[in-house]
C-alpha cells in the first residue's frame, strides 16, 4: 500500500501523439546529452488486418526518471507533465491518481522507487 504522501506520474497514452515534448524538457531540465531523459517516447506499430496499421505511443518513464525532485519540493509540476502538448500527463498523490486510473483502461500508473 503507498504512503498517504507519496506522489506518482498518471500517463493517459491514449492521447499521447508522439510530440516527444516531455523527452525534451525531461533532458534540457537536467542538462543530460541527447539520447538521455528519464521518459522516453516508445513508438508501437501494430499491423491489422488488411493491410492497415495502429500506430501508438507510449511515454515510458526510465530509471533515470525523479519526476524532477527540485521542480516538485518548489511546488512545480515534473517537466515533462508542465511540457506535455497533448496533456496526457498529470502528476499528483498516488491515491488521487489511481481512482482517476480507475475510470479508463489506457492509463499507467509510475511511481518511482
Amino acid at each position: 500500500m503507498p504512503k498517504k504522501n507519496e506522489y506518482g506520474l498518471l500517463i493517459d497514452y491514449e492521447y499521447c501523439t508522439g510530440c516527444y515534448s516531455c523527452q525534451v524538457a525531461c533532458a534540457q531540465e537536467n542538462q543530460w546529452p541527447a539520447g538521455m531523459s528519464g521518459i522516453q517516447v516508445i513508438e508501437v506499430v501494430q499491423k491489422l488486418p488488411r493491410d492497415k496499421a495502429y500506430l501508438a505511443y507510449l511515454p515510458f518513464p526510465t530509471e533515470l526518471c525523479i519526476l524532477c525532485a527540485p521542480r516538485t519540493k518548489k511546488g512545480l509540476e515534473p517537466a515533462c507533465v508542465k511540457h506535455c502538448m497533448a496533456s496526457c500527463m498529470k502528476y499528483g498523490r498516488v491515491e488521487e491518481l489511481a481512482k482517476e486510473m480507475s475510470k479508463k483502461p489506457r492509463m499507467v500508473l509510475w511511481v518511482p522507487r
